[in-house]
């Protein structure tokens, strides 16, 4: 729970009091490795904050699994259309790795919602901190070749270059897994 107290008062500031609140409202789990979190068609519940481990976020399309989001350690992640909107969502979640999670349910992040003025703060400033990072996404899959996308990954994110695996990666930059294998065979690190 303290990296989720500590990752927050790093984007504002908590009192005593607040603290108590997110430890009163957030739940902690632990999950093995290969655990899906959620299945498309399925209702999003929770928002999750990964403490540690990786989880991937994909849908299927025409069955090809297509790889949006690598999370790691320290983030938030949810189908966040399907929990705001209580709809069935479009996106599958799995753990990668063995994951400490922290979540807070709908219900809770509504009464912190309403009965707070510290989480609407936080919470515009990390949506806002997300949206920034697909912005970027959208704009290195204009801009970047298939291996500046993947330097660039590597150097973002060492730790998901070294514990997920090639087909994963190459889904989450756009690639066949072979082209990202010749990528990696023409780098010499």
């Amino acid at each position: 729970m303290q990296n989720l107290i500590n990752y927050i008062q790093s984007k504002i500031t908590l009192t005593q009091n607040e603290i108590e609140l997110i430890k009163n409202h957030f739940v902690t789990e632990e999950v093995p490795a290969q655990t899906n979190l959620l299945e498309a068609g399925k209702v999003e519940r929770y928002i999750y904050f990964l403490a540690s481990g990786i989880v991937k976020g994909y849908q299927n399309v025409d069955g090809k699994i297509v790889v949006q989001h690598l999370v790691s350690d320290q983030d938030f992640f949810t189908s966040l259309d399907s929990f705001m909107t209580k709809t069935p969502s479009v996106d599958y979640y799995e753990t990668i790795t063995d994951c400490n999670l922290i979540k807070i349910s709908k219900p809770d992040f509504d009464i912190l919602q309403k009965e707070t003025k510290f989480w609407s703060i936080f919470v515009k400033e990390v949506t806002n901190e997300h949206l920034s990072c697909k912005l970027e996404r959208v704009k290195d899959f204009q801009i970047l070749t298939a291996k500046e996308r993947y330097l660039k990954f590597v150097n973002q994110h060492p730790n998901l270059a070294l514990n997920v695996s090639v087909d994963n990666i190459a889904s989450f930059l756009g690639m066949e897994p072979q082209s990202l294998s010749r990528i990696r065979k023409q780098i010499a690190f």
